[in-house]
Order: C-alpha cells, then sequence, then structure tokens
C-alpha cells in the first residue's frame, strides 16, 4: 500500500503543481528553464505511474476488501467510461463542442472515470486510488473553470469535423480497451462475468 500511495502522491501531485502551486511553476521554469523542468516533470510522472501500477498491484494482491459490489456494476462501471472517453479526447482535439461547452473536459472525463471505478470496486486500495483521482479531478475542474473565467478565456467552436473526429476516436479507443485492453493489463474483462 505504501508504493500506491508514495505514486499516487508523485504522479497526482506533480500534476496539481500547476493548479495550486502556479507561481511556484513559472519560478522554476525562469530558474531552471522550461526544458529541464519538463524533464523534471516527466521524470516524477514516470516514477509516480510505475509507483501506481505497481503499487496497486501489490495492494490488490493483499485483497483488503471494504465491501463487496454486485457483478451488475461492473457493466454500469464499463458504460460510463463510455461518455469518460470521450471527455478525454475531447480534451486533447481543439475546437470541438464539447472542449468548447466544458473549458476542460479532462477534468470531467477523469471523474467519472473515477466514479464508475469506485462503484465497480471494493477494496481499500480502489478507493484509494480512484477516490483520489476522482478529487484531484472536482478540484482540477474547479480552479481551471475559476481561472477561465479571471482571465475571460473563450474557447473558438471549428466545426462538425473536430466533433466527428472526437466522436470516432473516442469509441474506437474505448471499445478497444473495454473489450480487449483492459483485460489484458488489468486482468479484468469489464463485461465478463
Amino acid at each position: 500500500m505504501e508504493l500506491l500511495i508514495l505514486g499516487l502522491v508523485l504522479f497526482v501531485g506533480g500534476h496539481s503543481v500547476n493548479l495550486f502551486a502556479n507561481q511556484w511553476r513559472n519560478s522554476m521554469v525562469e530558474k531552471v528553464g522550461l526544458l529541464p523542468w519538463k524533464g523534471l516533470y516527466s521524470l516524477f510522472a514516470i516514477v509516480g505511474l510505475v509507483c501506481l501500477v505497481y503499487g496497486y498491484g501489490d495492494a490488490r494482491a493483499e485483497g483488503v476488501y471494504l465491501w463487496q459490489p454486485p457483478v451488475w456494476t461492473r457493466h454500469i462501471a464499463a458504460l460510463l467510461t463510455l461518455p469518460a472517453f470521450l471527455l478525454l479526447f475531447a480534451s486533447q482535439i481543439p475546437g470541438n463542442r464539447l472542449q468548447v461547452a466544458t473549458g476542460h473536459p479532462m477534468y470531467l472525463g477523469i471523474k467519472l472515470w473515477a466514479f464508475a471505478h469506485i462503484i465497480a470496486n471494493g477494496g481499500l486500495h480502489d478507493v484509494l486510488l480512484f477516490g483520489t483521482f476522482l478529487i484531484w479531478g472536482i478540484a482540477g475542474f474547479a480552479v481551471s473553470r475559476r481561472r477561465d473565467k479571471a482571465a475571460g478565456t473563450v474557447r473558438e467552436y471549428k466545426g462538425l469535423l473536430r466533433d466527428g473526429i472526437t466522436l470516432v476516436v473516442s469509441l474506437g479507443a474505448w471499445a478497444g480497451f473495454a473489450f480487449w485492453a483492459h483485460a489484458v493489463l488489468i486482468g479484468v474483462p469489464p463485461f465478463g462475468a
């Protein structure tokens, strides 16, 4: 469990610097330069992700469960991840309708993904991992929207082609992950028994 917690601190903490210590981040970029800062940031993210993956696997093997969710919650979670994927990819394709409407669809997608996994899993490690991401998604969305409002940020809608690309890429990625990659990488088929 300690490795999972370390991974969360490094990964989520590193990704939170821009949200909660933006002035410090900017001063560090000025001191060390943009590329060295990105290198350090990437190193923290990679080490955090590795700790997260191995820590989660170790904690899952320990099997400390708070409740036993019914099997049908896995199917609900798999379906909830569909709009989560749509929101995640909407954050990466500029000018689509979801990005313009929400401003920060990635945080919304993370919140939905985390919530879906909390309802489908009852382990302490699940609550720790997905609960942390849920809280981070809520906080990140709120801080980012507040900054946009203060800065008067307006996003430009660039037409149906961007919406179509977002939809097709999202559906393809979700289907690949739901019906194949989740079982291969995580060891749990979302639509399996």
